[in-house]
């Protein structure tokens, strides 16, 4: 196999020259010429900036991976999505290690959509970013594509030098000889580099020697998002480009019945007014125009098939389905005749708990958009784009044409938290849909205004837990029952398959069915209902968002009716987690939990509260600290993290992931609640779905357990235990549990 070279920019995916990865270890593709522009992801824009547009042309691609330049620039290119959360950077870090490049030599550009190459190595033949795996994938993939480059490297300045290879060294993007003194940039020795064989293997390096794995370091995206080079999907301005705004149903479920679109075409700028599945679209030169013809449009809807319940008629079913026996998620020993025999064997009454989760929405920065065009050659999206084979797969159905007809720039997202990984391509799909039934060839961008995903968007799932459990008279939990009830993330979509057993989505169950505590009789189960229309999708952390809360709180719980210590009470039931653990002793200790906390002003009650939970392979544990006021009002001063991610390939983005996370999770502890009024969803914005605001943002102490585990998620395991450590600190300070989301400050009054 010979490296690919090229002169000039290639300007399209060539399929001929695609190949499998090497396997799921190796992960490289060599011999390559990736059919995407060299400038930054946003680069795809007609706004690329003439820095970019200037650039030499690469000259050495040693893998799918890296481009080496005569400028001695190195491009990593990123299969995964950077939506804020630093995989840029994370990426850039590994690959540059084992080449030993310079930092500031480094760049990044997003990957085309090809499945074939740069796979999720966690999920199969699939591209996507979620689930907190693009570090976990990539691990060992872009330090092999950055050792391959630097063998490259090396062979051909031996060879220029008639040199041994083994007296070579490299370092911050300098090749050297030390006897002869002779030295070569990446950039000079690029060409040669490109005629040497592909190494069949290379070795890694020894952790030891690491000088940027561990390290904190720039982010690569910092920069363009400074100084506004870095391009969006709202930032796309393309010749001739109409913009759509969606008319959708105010029920889930509805449909278009009849509309008038005179007073909409009327609108100065409105292009076209078509019907869709979804609902109705209005095209127009710009988004105002779109939307105040959208304004004016008037549509009959048909409901005779909509969702139409309220949440308070929801709650109270789930309720009813939470006294009677589910599927079984796991069950070690025999919790139901425990339960029923404790009270007769003198291990004491059963305690239990009812806890309500609300649906949440994902409301991140930047709303939904999309750009597509048809060509020629089949469609383009431009898009920040999280799915990238689901959506390909979906636009080629739609279009009647082969998935390697859909061609994805991927740009920068402004956030996500999981609404851009849609199961079923929604938004994706409507903005082709859209095009597909004006029948235009120019570039559509549709844009969903921010009420429009709050109204009718994709949610975190409403839930209902009920737990029960008895105590030994020493203290020791004896059985231990909980029953979820909640719809399934994954049926009906391609997800089903693997994550759909027996009737039970490992989503609704996960963190409740794999409780780390010794508990000799442990049984969760699950009721999944089918007549509930709300579409629903993964939210930051998934089902950990409401089963952490749900054990943790009814473990503190019970710990006080056991009169134990939180802490070393669940310490007693960890000595098969040891990784767990140490994390609870870790913070435990960096948040002082044996002395008391300092008192407040007169009035003020004060407590202290820790949670422990493992999401996506991470183990966190939090304290938090907080004051509670006479009239129940409370705010939280301090958070506490200790995080056990395997290495932190950079330290800083660990830190970064966990305080945005606790930001992220107290939003919803505190507000976030989305409900339905007869099927309809009754917030519409941030003003009445609050996000948190910097006032009540806590101190946030971050403690990183060193490890050389390979690494495991950060941008979704602080998360879950947010919330219950918040809840148990409001317990200690008040004596009052909290068994509803989000916290309601009226049952804390003094």
């Amino acid at each position: 196999m010979t490296t690919a070279m090229t002169t000039a920019m290639p300007t399209a995916i060539d399929n001929l020259s695609r190949r499998q990865f090497l396997g799921s270890s190796a992960g490289l593709t060599l011999g390559l010429t990736l059919g995407f522009s060299l400038g930054e992801a946003q680069a795809a824009s007609p706004q690329a900036t003439a820095a970019t547009a200037a650039a030499p042309a690469p000259v050495f691609e040693p893998n799918a991976f890296l481009r080496i330049g005569t400028d001695n620039t190195v491009t990593v290119i990123s299969k995964h999505l950077e939506m804020g959360q630093g995989t840029y950077t994370g990426l850039a870090t590994l690959a540059a290690e084992e080449l030993d490049a310079a930092w500031s030599q480094v760049r990044v550009a997003s990957a085309p959509a090809d499945a074939r190459r740069y796979n999720n190595l966690l999920w199969g033949p699939a591209q996507g970013t979620g689930g907190s795996t693009a570090m976990a994938n990539s691990w060992e993939q872009m330090r092999q594509a950055g050792a391959s480059a630097r063998a490259m490297l090396v062979s051909a300045a031996a060879r220029r030098w008639s040199v041994p290879a083994a007296d070579i060294t490299v370092r911050e993007g300098v090749v050297l000889h030390a006897a002869s003194k002779r030295q070569a940039t990446f950039g000079e020795l690029a060409e040669a580099a490109g005629a040497e064989a592909v190494p069949a293997s290379v070795a890694l390096k020894d952790p030891k020697d690491f000088r940027l794995i561990g390290q904190t370091a720039p982010r690569k995206d910092a920069a363009d998002k400074v100084n506004g080079r870095a391009q969006f999907t709202q930032d796309v301005q393309l010749p001739g480009m109409l913009v759509a705004v969606v008319a959708h149903p105010p029920r889930f479920g509805g449909k278009v019945k009849s509309f008038d679109a005179g007073k909409a075409k009327a609108v100065k700028g409105v292009v076209d007014v078509v019907a869709i599945p979804s609902g109705v679209a209005v095209l127009a030169r710009d988004t105002w125009s779109a939307k105040k013809g959208r304004d004016a449009l008037v549509v009959t809807w048909d409901d005779s098939a909509a969702f139409q319940l309220s949440s308070d008629t929801q709650r109270r079913r789930y309720r009813e389905l939470a006294a009677t026996p589910g599927l079984i998620a796991r069950q070690d020993g025999q919790a139901d005749a425990a339960l029923a025999q404790a009270p007769k064997a003198g291990a004491g009454r059963v305690i239990s708990a009812s806890l309500d989760f609300p649906y949440l929405a994902h409301a991140a920065m930047e709303p939904i958009n999309c750009v597509v065009q048809r060509t020629e050659a089949g469609c383009t999206v431009w898009n920040g784009e999280q799915m990238h084979t689901g959506d390909q797969f979906a636009l080629a159905k739609l279009f009647g044409i082969a998935p390697e007809q859909v061609t994805i720039h991927t740009l920068y997202a402004g956030g996500s938290f999981g609404r851009r990984a849609s199961k079923d391509a929604d938004y994706v799909r409507e903005a082709a849909s859209i095009v597909l039934a004006s029948g235009t060839k120019a570039p559509v961008k549709m844009v969903w205004l921010r009420e429009d995903d709050m109204k009718g968007g994709q949610y975190r799932p409403m839930f209902h837990h009920r737990l029960e459990a008895t105590l030994t008279p020493q203290g020791a939990i004896s059985a231990w029952r909980h029953r979820l009830v909640g719809q399934s993330i994954a049926a009906g979509s391609p997800f089903e398959s693997v994550m759909v057993k027996n009737g039970v989505d490992a989503l609704s169950v996960e963190g409740a069915s794999t409780l780390p505590y010794a508990i000799p009789n442990l049984q969760v189960e699950l009721h999944t209902p089918k007549d509930i229309g709300v579409p629903v999708l993964w939210w930051r952390s998934v089902g950990s968002t409401h089963t952490a809360y749900a054990t943790e709180t009814f473990l503190d719980a019970l710990a006080t009716e056991a009169q134990q210590d939180p802490v070393a009470w669940r310490l007693k039931m960890l000595d098969k987690h040891p990784r767990h653990a140490a994390v609870l002793a870790l913070v435990a200790d960096k948040a002082a939990w044996g002395k008391p906390l300092a008192k407040g002003r007169k009035g003020e009650r004060r407590g202290r509260g820790v949670a422990l939970h493992e999401s996506f392979g991470t183990v966190v544990a939090q304290v938090a600290e907080v004051t509670v006021s006479r009239d129940g009002s409370f705010h939280v001063d301090r958070v506490v993290t200790a995080v056990d991610c395997g290495v932190a390939i950079n330290p800083d983005n660990v830190r970064a992931q966990v305080e945005g996370s606790v930001g992220f999770a107290l939003s919803a502890a505190l507000h976030g609640e989305i409900t339905l009024k007869d099927g309809v969803v009754e917030q519409s914005n941030f003003g009445d779905y609050e996000p948190i605001r910097i006032q009540e943002m806590p101190k946030v102490e971050v403690h990183i357990v060193p490890s050389a585990n390979k690494p495991s998620g950060i941008g979704e395991p602080a998360v879950p235990p947010v919330a219950p450590a918040v809840a148990n600190a409001l317990a200690a300070a008040t004596g009052k549990r909290a068994w509803r989301l989000p916290l309601q400050t009226a049952q804390f009054k003094a």
